[in-house]
């Protein structure tokens, strides 16, 4: 038995190793390929390895697009989309879970039932909304319409029906408001679901391109991705160079919050029932 469990556990193990290096390796690829030229991309066969390693690509990127503006419109769309879902996604999160009031299954009913529509359904009413109002080429109209998501809400209610309705029924006794049950009791035991929320936000809105790429109309309101998108071709060819330096740097910061978050990642996954 014990031989046989070593065996299989080796197989494992290669199974998992295999995994990683189809999954890293494209990442790899794109690091060494931002440190060659765009002719040692183009060739074939392709080297793994830089021959002659060079920064001209993060030179341009630098030189060539107002990076900095790309740069600073990506942290404020990505941050104030986060910050907006941790704060009113736990809190309806919270009024789903503790709160009673009419209509409360038909609401969360709905909110299920958005999670099921695709997301290219509703862009072109939301873009005429955001039109209407004026936000159109704006910051404001990247980041309003995504304050607030369907998986977020489920993703706090389920953690919410996790804690103790001793906690809330002993602050309600002793007089304290709903407001300040949620700040001061409920939302510090959400730290796990906080990361974990958080994590995937930052993720999506850092990433996001399509809503941008419609929205966004000039250099002031363009966001990395779409910057990129439109500046890495050349007039006689794709500057892929460019695009790896570009896309490296898009990645660092997401990497970075990951592996800051990432304890508090794996426990929220694990204690919302998030399989």
């Amino acid at each position: 038995m014990t031989g046989a469990g070593n065996r299989s556990r080796w197989w494992l193990y290669l199974l998992l190793t295999v995994a990683l290096l189809v999954v890293v390796t494209p990442f790899i690829w794109m690091v060494l390929g931002s440190f060659k030229s765009n002719a040692e991309l183009r060739q074939v066969p392709p080297t793994w390895w830089p021959e002659n390693p060079t920064l001209e690509n993060f030179g341009q990127l630098f030189s060539r697009l107002s990076f900095g503006t790309y740069f600073r419109n990506s942290t404020v769309v990505a941050v104030v989309v986060t910050v907006g879902n941790l704060l009113f996604c736990s809190m309806v999160g919270y009024a789903l879970a503790m709160l009673r009031f009419r209509g409360k299954r038909l609401i969360f009913a709905l909110i299920l039932g958005t999670l099921m529509i695709p997301g290219v359904v509703t862009f072109v009413p939301l873009f005429v909304l955001v039109a209407n109002l004026g936000l159109v080429d704006t910051l404001p109209g990247l980041f309003l319409p995504f304050l607030v998501g369907p998986f977020g809400v489920f993703l706090m209610r389920q953690f919410v029906l996790g804690l103790p309705k001793d906690l809330v029924e002993a602050a309600r006794i002793d007089g304290a408001g709903e407001f300040r049950i949620f700040f001061q009791v409920i939302l510090p035991l959400l730290t796990p679901a906080l990361a974990t929320l958080g994590i995937l936000t930052f993720l999506g809105s850092w990433n996001n391109f399509l809503w941008p790429l419609v929205v966004a109309q000039t250099n002031d309101t363009y966001t990395l991705p779409v910057a990129l998108a439109l500046y890495s071709t050349g007039q006689n060819e794709q500057q892929y160079g460019l695009l790896m330096a570009g896309a490296t740097i898009v990645v660092l910061p997401v990497l970075v919050v990951f592996l800051i978050f990432q304890r508090r990642f794996i426990q929220g996954i694990a204690t919302t029932g998030i399989k």
